[in-house]
């Protein structure tokens, strides 16, 4: 991934499997967000291939990537304020809806299918991110905390194979961090999906991660169990500060 002469990704290979959290970390500016954002279409890729379930999906953009799977939260929260929390967790299975603009305007049986659907969808949705009896609420006032859950229910109305989470505790104490991660770690195992984590937390990768991806200037240093990261010299010199 170039920017002008300037590459932001360079060579980095990774897989994860089936029920597996990856966690990709790396110090500011290693490339993991700007690899996300190539993943997900935000940026062209100007090289290499990303593969999903067998299917090349280089270069597909972020509305197309909820029907084939894939679902994405942000760094910087992407709610609407102004919405209610159901509001905004349809917005969800919105990217995902399976009617024709004739199916919506003649309220076919299609339309009702979908419709009862996305009720279902929502309602089992929010009681698993821990927000049951508060789709009414207006989404701007809620505690930070409660907004990135929402930004997680959103995500789970695309019915996502793969999750995509990019520094999901940004801004949280260490309480609040560590009850997120324990709501990825049971979404995980609830819809036996595939989740990629960017984290600067370690304490929170360490435990939550199956494998770890070290990046620096756009390069994989290291890849392995958390274990073997912990005592990585590349990434303790990288990443943690290291001599």
């Amino acid at each position: 991934m170039y920017f002008g002469g300037v590459h932001a990704v360079d060579d980095v290979s990774l897989f994860v499997d089936t029920n597996e959290t990856l966690g990709i970390i790396g110090p500011n500016g290693s490339g993991k967000t700007t690899f996300f954002n190539a993943l997900t279409g935000i940026y062209k890729p100007t090289g290499g291939t990303f593969i999903f379930e067998g299917k090349d999906i280089t270069g597909k953009e972020l509305d197309k990537m909820a029907g084939l799977g894939i679902a994405r939260t942000f760094q910087n929260l992407r709610i609407f304020h102004a919405l209610t929390v159901k509001e905004n967790a349809l917005i969800g299975q919105n990217l995902n809806i399976k009617t024709s603009f004739l199916d919506n305007m003649l309220h076919t049986r299609k339309f009702k299918e979908e419709e009862q659907k996305a009720a279902d969808l929502v309602e089992d949705a929010l009681t698993l991110v821990g927000l049951k009896g508060m789709d009414q609420e207006i989404a701007g006032s809620m505690p930070y905390g409660q907004q990135k859950r929402l930004e997680l229910a959103r995500a789970l109305m695309c019915e996502p194979r793969l999750l995509l989470l990019d520094e999901p505790t940004a801004g949280m104490n260490s309480v609040e961090a560590q009850e997120l991660m324990e709501l990825v770690a049971k979404i995980k195992e609830e819809k036996k999906i595939s989740i990629i984590l960017i984290e600067h937390n370690m304490k929170v990768m360490m435990r939550v991660a199956q494998r770890i991806v070290a990046m620096d200037n756009g390069h994989k240093i290291a890849e392995g169990l958390p274990a073997e990261i912990q005592t990585n010299e590349h990434v303790i010199r990288a990443y943690l500060g290291g001599k």
